[in-house]
This record gives C-alpha cells, sequence and structure tokens, in this order.
C-alpha cells in the first residue's frame, strides 16, 4: 500500500492571514490544499490518503472533500502544535492499518506544485532503498554559521542541495525513529532532519523546478502567476 501523509495544521502565522490558515486560501475559489490532494487523488499508484489538520477546520475539510470529490482520504487527524508532531500524529494513525514494507510519502498542504512523475519517483526509490528525500540543487552559495554572527564555512554549492517533499519512506523505518524521537523529546524541522540525526543513510530525487512551499504573501503571489502560466500551457500549447 502506498499512502500519502498530508500535513496541514499549521496556522499559517507568516502568511499574516487572520481569517483562514493558509492551507485553507483559495485561488480561483479553490483552496491551495486541495490543488495539493489532487495530485495523489489522481495518481495511480496512491492507495490511500492521511490528512492531519488543525482540528477546528477539521469540519470544513470533510465538506471540501466532498465538494471536489477526494474519494481516497481515508482519516482525518488532529495535528499537533509543531510540524513535527502533527507527523508523529499521523504516522501513529498509520500504525493500525500500515504493513511495514508499505510506502509513505510524507507531503505539505501547501505544497501543490508537485507531478506525477515527482510521485512515481519517490514511491520507486523509498521501495528499493527505504528512504526518498525530494531535493532541489542550491543555487546560491550555503552559508553555515553557528552563532548568527561569525561565519563558519561556505561548503562548495556543488555538493548542496535544499530538501523539498514527498519526503517518502518505508513504513517500518520512518515510524521507529519518529517513536525514538518521541522518546528523546526531539523536534525537527522534517523528517529528513530527524534520520540525520540519528544517523540513517538516505538517498535523493531530484526535484522538478516551481516544486514551492507557500508560507507568505510573496509565495502565493508567485503560485497563481505559476499556476496560471501552467494552465495557458495547457490551452494554447506554448
Amino acid at each position: 500500500m502506498n499512502t500519502a501523509l498530508i500535513f496541514a495544521g499549521g496556522t499559517g502565522q507568516r502568511m499574516n492571514s487572520r481569517a483562514k490558515p493558509k492551507q485553507f486560501l483559495e485561488l480561483h475559489g479553490k483552496p491551495i490544499l486541495l490543488y495539493t490532494l489532487e495530485h495523489f487523488e489522481r495518481h495511480s499508484e496512491i492507495d490511500n490518503i492521511v490528512i492531519v489538520c488543525l482540528e477546528s477546520w477539521i469540519d470544513e475539510l470533510k465538506l471540501l472533500l466532498r465538494r471536489y470529490e477526494i474519494g481516497k482520504v481515508k482519516q482525518i487527524i488532529p495535528g499537533g502544535g509543531t510540524g513535527h508532531e502533527s507527523i508523529y500524529n499521523g504516522l501513529e494513525a498509520l500504525s493500525e492499518v500500515c504493513q511495514a514494507n508499505d510506502i509513505v510519502l510524507i507531503h505539505d498542504g501547501v505544497r501543490p506544485l508537485i507531478t506525477e512523475e515527482l510521485i512515481s519517483e519517490n514511491i520507486a526509490k523509498a521501495r528499493e532503498f527505504g528512504t526518498a528525500i525530494t531535493v532541489e540543487s542550491a543555487i546560491e552559495s550555503v552559508i553555515q554559521s553557528n552563532t548568527g554572527d561569525r561565519i563558519d564555512a561556505v561548503p562548495p554549492r556543488s555538493s548542496m542541495y535544499v530538501a523539498k517533499a514527498p519526503q517518502t519512506f518505508q513504513f517500518e523505518l520512518i515510524w521507529k525513529y519518529y517513536q525514538q524521537s518521541h522518546q528523546d523529546g526531539l523536534l525537527c524541522i522534517d523528517s529528513a532532519q530527524m534520520l540525520s540525526i540519528y544517523q540513517v543513510e538516505m538517498h535523493m530525487v531530484k526535484s522538478p523546478a516551481n516544486n514551492m512551499k507557500i508560507t507568505s504573501p510573496t509565495d502565493y503571489y508567485i503560485f497563481r502567476a505559476l499556476h496560471e502560466a501552467l494552465e495557458n500551457q495547457q490551452i494554447i500549447g506554448i
């Protein structure tokens, strides 16, 4: 079984939207989260979708799933206080239905410009190696500073990448380390950082262009422009 675990539990403070969390902001009348879900709904290899959502928005999400005919969602789980805790909650729910070698794609609800090919490549690599981390080559120099003032290192840009999503794993592996991090009181930015701390070998999948996460007003306007460009490309073949 291949399951997409979509976390949509954030409040979107950087978006400065008081009325709605960022994942429920709309483009052409459709919430960003639904654009994301449609990629997994339409993918032939995805069997199941689990969403971790802000508890106060679960009823609204259920209405949206019916309206947009998203039929693969089997569970909606209340989110935690952080993204790490939300993923833990989702994996805990999946532990009741997933087998050890089942594949779980962990993805941001506000990363709606993924592709069918990226999902397929994640599944194939995770099935082969146990892990698949979507990455994008760094296009600028990366600075390491332990103090926030003094530069400690500038690694060669050719070997630097930016972690994206999906981040995909065999279920037994990722659930083991989320349980360990829970016991250790460890909160991480994403699954890749957590596995790096525990020195787990990981493998990469190269991201297509524009696989952006919408976290700020600027991101929203870029997404709108890119989405409209993709629509025009389909209509007039440019």
